[in-house]
């Protein structure tokens, strides 16, 4: 049981600058009426400053206390708003460690189920399992009576022999191409010309009838 009565409760960082700035609000009306009162002291010293010198030191004494005040009220704005940037830079600071310590929780529990042992073991399950599947696929796209090994050498001479079977086949379709003998002019002795052997004829004989002369 608390004996002094209620425990405060702890005061948030929103509420404390809102608690500032309320003040800095106050303060900022406080100095601009106090501003106005020193300017109308000065006013009544400058009015009576030849002809009532009493009355103008009053008011020039009264417009010193208005000026002090006022430096107070400005060191006391300096303090306050110094305070709310500090308070929200540590509000900013509070609020970046929060969400960076739930992220490393968030992260610990995750990893909290995995290890690197099971990783590992399930990477290689998925490969094993990868492989397993193309070779499924394969042998599923490989057409029926085509996986056996052949010999290449025998369908090469297959190929040939075929080939050649049809190249047999239209020589002997193709007809023999005809020989074309040239019209060569068949030369016949006209009636009055001496054809060459009667011409050899006659020369010997002339040559003999020569030799007996001698």
């Amino acid at each position: 049981m608390n004996l002094f009565g209620k425990a405060k409760s702890k005061t948030s960082a929103k509420d404390a600058i809102y608690k500032l700035r309320e003040t800095l609000d106050m303060l900022e009306k406080r100095q601009a009426f106090l501003e106005a009162k020193a300017n109308n002291e000065l006013k009544t010293a400058k009015v009576n400053a030849t002809k009532n010198r009493r009355v103008a030191l009053l008011a020039l004494k009264r417009k010193k206390a208005y000026e002090t005040n006022i430096e107070k009220i400005n060191g006391a704005r300096m303090t306050i708003e110094t305070q709310m940037m500090a308070i929200e830079n540590a509000n900013v600071n509070l609020e970046t460690m929060g969400a960076m310590r739930a992220g490393a929780e968030a992260m610990k529990n995750i990893h909290g189920s995995m290890d690197i042992n099971k990783v590992d073991t399930t990477m290689d399950d998925i490969r094993d399992q990868m492989d397993i599947a193309n070779e499924i696929s394969d042998a599923i796209s490989r057409p029926v009576g085509m996986g056996e090994e052949l010999d290449e050498d025998e369908l090469l001479n297959e190929l040939e022999e075929l080939e050649q079977e049809e190249l047999d086949a239209k020589m002997l379709d193709t007809p023999a191409p005809a020989v074309v003998t040239p019209d060569v002019p068949v030369h016949k002795p006209s009636k009055g010309s001496v054809s060459e052997d009667e011409e050899e004829k006659e020369l010997k004989a002339l040559q003999a009838s020569m030799s007996m002369a001698m």
